[in-house]
């Protein structure tokens, strides 16, 4: 059990259910309710799917392609950090021309759900605890994102708009901050690999 909870927790973190939920209010503002449920099965679905997958391949696929960890992090966090400047940069919120029927799975499954540190963190659990753990408590934590998902409507409204605009904006900057120690430990993991090769 215990081991069970050293891995849920730093997944937790790394999905961060919290801080992509005004993203996703935002995204679906209008939507009517069948189609943001839709939407949520999606994202829930394809971040299982994706996640799984990686936690099976993702680090043969890495070394087959030359790719490392520092090097997703590197290209992952300069993607979260465009879309979080993005939202803090939009003075009014403004409904987006959004694809719907893709929109659970990129950007919502992949790669707010799932997305870089995820994946990072499910290869270092990995290796920790083993396959099987890590799983389960990702597992855990993308039904606990899809959960919060379904109640949105419920949360912003006990925040008023006022209110969930603000934690939309204060979640947008703490992603644009995660995007940016993500490049960083990123960039660092490759000069460190630079010079031990050197």
């Amino acid at each position: 059990m215990r081991d069970f909870w050293l891995c849920f927790v730093p997944l937790f973190v790394a999905v961060d259910a919290i801080g992509v939920l005004p993203m996703f209010v935002n995204l679906t503002e209008g939507l009517p309710g069948d189609q943001t449920r839709r939407i949520t099965t999606q994202s829930v679905v394809v971040a299982a799917i994706v996640g799984l997958a990686f936690l099976a391949i993702g680090q043969a696929v890495l070394a087959l392609l030359g790719i490392t960890v520092a090097d997703f992090m590197v290209a992952g966090g300069s993607l979260l950090f465009v879309l979080s400047v993005r939202d803090l940069m939009s003075m009014e919120k403004v409904q987006r021309a959004v694809d719907t029927e893709s929109l659970g799975a990129v950007p919502l499954g992949v790669p707010l759900i799932v997305g870089p540190a995820v994946l990072a963190t499910t290869l270092l659990l990995t290796n920790e605890h083993g396959p099987a753990l890590t799983a389960l408590a990702l597992m855990a934590n993308i039904a606990i994102a899809g959960a919060m998902f379904l109640l949105a409507e419920t949360i912003v409204g006990f925040l008023g708009r006022t209110g969930a605009k603000t934690v939309s904006k204060l979640a947008s900057l703490l992603l644009a901050a995660i995007a940016v120690m993500m490049v960083r430990r990123g960039i660092v993991g490759i000069y460190e690999t630079v010079r031990a090769s050197g």
